[in-house]
């Protein structure tokens, strides 16, 4: 077992610190550059759409460390440092920093999936010629501050051209992590003010991500890569421990 009280946690550990130095930094990137030379680097390092003409495959990494704003930076941040440094501290540096990767780019791959069926589903209900309208002039449409009249073509454009960023499925994957290994400890939730263990804290967060993909389709929080996170991170734990009865 882990002693919570140790020096070792008092002390942010190396990963984890990183992690939220390079996602701050980057964040006063964007900002300074955005407003010295007009360039957006949400739309250059964010998560698009494999289809989409703004595609690159790095993106799968650097959209882990782009934020949309403070307070979508300070929550991912916080979750991090509450709970990551705990892992990393049960764990070492190493297998966290494995982990964390793990998780993100599952939490990645579920979203990348979840509009690859959107997409489909969309290309059914429309033409040929459409759907070359929208690959050949969507995303020009988005830099001018447009979209297509035309519902699907304005919701596929939507789908395509929309870059994702956050550090939130890997989040998500510590969150079940530390869920994993410390089931029985006592969380204080701020709404309402009662306590929770740990093991309820994570099944009810990944039960309300899957209701709300489902009810809440289209909405500019990837649900999908949320649950993605979790599932990821259930698959690596469970894998390192498969031969073990406790892991830690």
């Amino acid at each position: 077992m882990y002693n919570f009280g140790s020096s070792g946690i008092r002390n942010t550990p190396p990963v984890v610190k990183n992690i939220i130095l390079l996602n701050v930094i980057l964040l006063l990137m964007d900002f300074v550059v955005k407003s010295t030379f007009g360039v957006n680097l949400t739309q250059v390092l964010g998560l698009y759409y494999f289809e989409s003409e703004n595609f690159k495959p790095f993106q799968y990494i650097t959209h882990m460390f782009m934020h949309g704003g403070l307070t979508h930076l300070f929550f991912n941040m916080f979750a991090l440092w509450m709970f990551g440094r705990i892992l990393e501290g049960v764990w070492g540096s190493k297998r966290f920093f494995i982990y964390y990767f793990v998780t993100g780019l599952g939490a990645a791959a579920l979203h990348t999936f979840v509009h690859w069926i959107e997409i489909s589903s969309l290309k059914a209900q429309m033409t040929p010629e459409q759907i070359q309208t929208v690959y050949q002039q969507g995303a020009l449409a988005f830099e001018q501050g447009k979209n297509f009249i035309n519902p699907l073509l304005g919701k596929m454009n939507l789908v395509l051209n929309t870059p994702t960023v956050g550090a939130s499925g890997a989040v998500f994957g510590i969150l079940l992590g530390f869920g994993m290994l410390f089931p029985n400890t006592r969380l204080m939730l701020l709404f309402p003010p009662i306590p929770i263990k740990a093991k309820y804290f994570v099944i009810g967060y990944g039960v309300l991500e899957i209701y709300l993909a489902f009810s809440q389709p289209g909405s500019n929080i990837a649900h999908f890569a949320h649950i993605g996170g979790m599932l990821f991170g259930f698959i690596l734990i469970k894998f390192w421990n498969k031969n073990k009865k406790t892991f830690y």
